[in-house]
């Protein structure tokens, strides 16, 4: 089953989306952990984390200030569901059934897929930003297990 070479846990390495007009936006902060979990029978989740997000300064997390809200927000991304790997095309298609970002739920977010050994590389087609302007997202996974 293709869905095999996915199954496991998976340590983000490196990640950066790349505008066409080369500028570079880290989605989470330019340092970032992330963590891939793939069942090998076509469940998944995966969450980004920037490690630079400002703690709260109360231990309560509904307790947050706008500002500390917002800032955990914009460093962190998960979402979990399930996952089909289209091997002929070298497409990952993760169908999402929850997510921190509302607007993806029911959607279904398309990868690009590269193994080089133990490493695996995710990149989106191009995606639309403002201005006419689009990225491409590339995210490196190393096999943990």
């Amino acid at each position: 089953m293709a869905t095999d070479r996915f199954a496991g846990a998976w340590r983000l390495v490196s990640g950066e989306f790349k505008r066409s007009d080369g500028k570079v936006i880290h989605p989470v902060g330019p340092r970032a952990a992330g963590q891939l979990l793939y069942d090998g029978r076509g469940r998944m989740n995966g969450q980004l984390m920037g490690l630079d997000r400002p703690k709260f300064s109360d231990e309560n997390p509904r307790r947050g200030s706008d500002a500390e809200v917002r800032a955990a927000f914009e460093g962190y991304l998960a979402y979990w569901g399930t996952y089909r790997f289209d091997e002929a095309a070298g497409k990952l298609v993760h169908h999402v059934e929850g997510s921190l970002f509302p607007n993806w739920v029911g959607t279904d977010l398309v990868r690009n897929v590269r193994f080089d050994g133990e490493r695996m590389t995710l990149t989106t087609d191009p995606l639309p930003v403002a201005d006419g302007m689009t990225y491409v997202g590339t995210l490196v996974w190393e096999r943990l297990v």
